[in-house]
C-alpha cells in the first residue's frame, strides 16, 4: 500500500509515492520538465493560471503511477504541500475568476503597510502575529479595489493547495494554517480575524469551511479520478504550505528545532511555543502543522529572497558550467575571500529589511589579485552570512535554536556554505535526503498524529551527514563582522 504526495510550486508540480508501512520513497518526479510560466504584466506582479497547476498535477500523477509500476488502487491517501500566500478566487460553480496572484507578487505591499498602521502594532502583534503585509488578505483587498466586477462574483477564496484539494474532491475548504499564512487568523480568539476582514470590507462568507491539517478533507471524485488516473474515493488527508511542510519533512515539530532551505531564496523556519513577537513586520509567524489551541506551536519564518539565485547568477555569467567547479575553485580561497564581499540581496524587496530593496553589491575587488574563485567564495560566504544575520533577528524575537536541519539541496551541498553557517551560529546542521513531495506523501498517513514515531522514521531513513561547528571560528567571526558593517552601511543609505 502507498501514499501519494503533491508539492505545488511556482516552478513545477512535484509528486512522490512512498510505501505506507515504512515511509520509504518509491519514486519522485516533477512536471513540467522546464519551469511553469509566471506572468508579470506589470513590474513586481506575478500571476499563474490555476488550471495550469491542475494540468500538471494530472500529468504528474499519471506518470508517477506508470513509472513506479504500482497498482493505482493501492494508493491509500493523498497529502498536499503548496506555494504559500497565493490567492485563488472562485465563482459559485467553482471556476477561477482570474489568475492566481502568487507569493512573489508585490502589488499589495502598500495596502498591507497601511493596514498595519491603521490597525496598530499591538493588534497585529498580539492577534495576527504578523503585519498584514503583502499576503493573501491584502491581495484580496487589491482585487476589491482594482477589479470590483471580479470581486462581486467571488464565491470563495482559496490558497493554491486548497484549490488543488478542491479539484480532487469537489470540496471547498481550507485550514487554520492556511488562513494564518494569509494573515487571516486571529490567534488570540482562535477564529478568522473579524477585525481585519471588517477593515478591508471583506465578507466572512468568502472564507471556505475550515478543516484540520490531518483528517479526511474530502474524497477523489469521479471527474478527478478520470483526469488523474487515481481511484475514486481516495481521501485527501493532509495539507500544508511549503515551508511548514518542509519543516515536517525534516522532523521539525518542537521548540528549538529549525528548518533551513537554501534554494533560489533562503528560508529559516524556527519552531516555538511563544506567541509573542517584537518583529511582526520583519518575521512571519504561522501556525505550524501541529498547532492546536491547547498547544499553540508556531513557525517563525524569515525569508531571504536573495540566496541561491545569487550563486546561480554567478554560474550563468561565468566560465564555469557547474556548481561543483565553482565550489572547487572557491575552496582554494581562504576564509573571508581576501577581502572580497558579496551582499546577496538582488531579488527584490527583503522583508527582514522592512521591505527595502538593497540589491546585490560586490565590494572590494582588487583587479590585480582577485580571481573567479574569490567571487565564488565571497558569494557563498555572503549568502551564509545573510542566514546568520537572519538567525540573529530570530533569536532576538524569542526563537530558540538548538538544532538545524536542512534538505540536501544546492547550497547545503557546499561545505563552504554549511561550515560557515554552522561555525558562526555554534550549532550543528543535520542534512537529510528528502523533499516536500515525499514529506507530504508521508504526512498523508499521519492521521494518528504520532509525530514522535514519524520523526524517528525520518532520522533513520533520510539522514545524510552532519556539519559540526569548526573549532577555529575567529576567521569566520572577523569575516562576518566585516560583511555585517558593510551591509548596515548600505541599509543606512537606502
Amino acid at each position: 500500500m502507498y501514499y501519494l504526495g503533491l508539492d505545488i510550486g511556482s516552478s513545477s508540480v512535484k509528486v512522490a509515492i512512498v510505501e505506507a508501512a515504512t515511509g520509504k520513497s518509491i519514486l519522485s518526479l516533477h512536471e513540467p520538465p522546464n519551469e511553469m510560466e509566471i506572468m508579470s504584466i506589470h513590474k513586481d506582479w506575478a500571476e499563474q493560471d490555476p488550471e495550469i497547476w491542475w494540468k500538471h498535477v494530472c500529468k504528474a500523477i499519471k506518470r508517477v503511477i506508470s513509472e513506479a509500476n504500482i497498482n493505482y488502487k493501492k494508493i491509500l491517501s493523498i497529502g498536499i504541500s503548496y506555494q504559500m500566500h497565493g490567492l485563488v478566487v472562485l465563482d459559485n460553480v467553482g471556476n477561477p475568476l482570474r489568475n492566481s496572484i502568487i507569493w512573489c507578487d508585490s502589488r499589495a505591499i502598500e495596502i498591507g503597510n497601511k493596514a498595519f498602521n491603521d490597525l496598530g502594532d499591538a493588534y497585529c502583534a498580539e492577534n495576527l502575529l504578523n503585519s498584514p503585509g503583502n499576503f493573501t488578505a491584502s491581495k484580496l483587498k487589491w482585487v476589491k479595489e482594482n477589479e470590483p466586477k471580479v470581486y462581486e462574483k467571488i464565491h470563495k477564496i482559496m490558497l493554491p493547495g486548497d484549490y488543488i484539494a478542491y479539484r480532487l474532491t469537489g470540496e471547498m475548504n481550507t485550514t487554520k494554517n492556511g488562513l494564518s499564512e494569509g494573515i487571516l487568523w486571529d490567534y488570540k480568539n482562535n477564529c478568522v480575524s473579524k477585525e481585519l476582514l471588517n477593515y478591508y470590507g471583506i465578507d466572512k462568507e468568502l472564507i471556505p469551511t475550515i478543516v484540520e491539517n490531518f483528517e479526511n478533507q474530502g474524497k477523489v471524485n469521479a471527474k478527478a479520478s478520470e483526469e488523474t488516473g487515481l481511484a475514486q474515493g481516495i481521501t485527501v488527508t493532509y495539507r500544508a504550505g511549503d515551508q511548514p511542510n518542509n519543516a515536517l519533512s525534516l522532523n521539525i515539530f518542537n521548540p528549538g528545532e529549525v528548518a533551513a532551505t537554501g534554494g533560489t531564496s533562503g528560508v529559516i523556519y524556527a519552531v516555538t511555543n511563544n506567541l509573542e513577537s517584537k518583529e511582526s513586520s520583519r518575521i512571519n509567524n504561522f501556525a505550524h502543522v501541529n498547532y492546536t489551541k491547547e498547544k499553540p506551536i508556531i513557525g517563525k519564518l524569515l525569508c531571504i529572497n536573495g540566496a541561491g539565485i545569487q550563486y546561480r547568477w554567478l554560474r550563468n555569467h561565468s566560465i564555469e558550467n557547474s556548481y561543483e567547479n565553482m565550489n572547487r575553485k572557491a575552496s582554494k580561497i581562504s576564509v573571508g575571500s581576501d577581502g572580497v564581499q558579496v551582499i546577496p540581496f538582488g531579488n527584490g524587496a527583503e522583508r527582514m529589511f522592512n521591505n527595502k530593496n538593497i540589491g546585490t553589491q560586490i565590494c572590494n575587488i582588487n583587479l590585480n589579485t582577485h580571481s573567479h574563485g574569490h567571487l565564488y567564495r565571497a558569494a557563498l560566504e555572503g549568502i551564509a552570512f545573510s542566514f546568520v544575520y537572519g538567525m540573529e533577528i530570530l533569536k532576538g524575537d524569542n526563537a530558540m535554536i538548538n538544532v538545524i536541519r536542512a534538505g540536501n539541496d544546492n547550497l547545503f551541498r557546499s561545505e563552504i556554505f554549511s561550515n560557515t553557517v554552522a561555525t558562526l551560529i555554534g550549532h550543528e546542521i543535520e542534512i537529510y535526503n528528502t523533499t516536500g513531495a515525499i514529506g507530504a506523501a508521508r504526512a498523508a498517513g499521519l492521521i494518528d498524529k504520532d509525530f514522535k514515531a514519524f520523526g524517528e522514521s525520518i532520522t533513520k531513513n533520510d539522514h545524510v551527514m552532519t556539519y559540526m561547528p569548526l573549532k577555529n571560528n575567529e576567521p569566520y567571526k572577523m569575516a562576518y563582522n566585516t560583511w555585517k558593517k558593510e551591509l548596515e552601511q548600505i541599509i543606512k543609505y537606502k
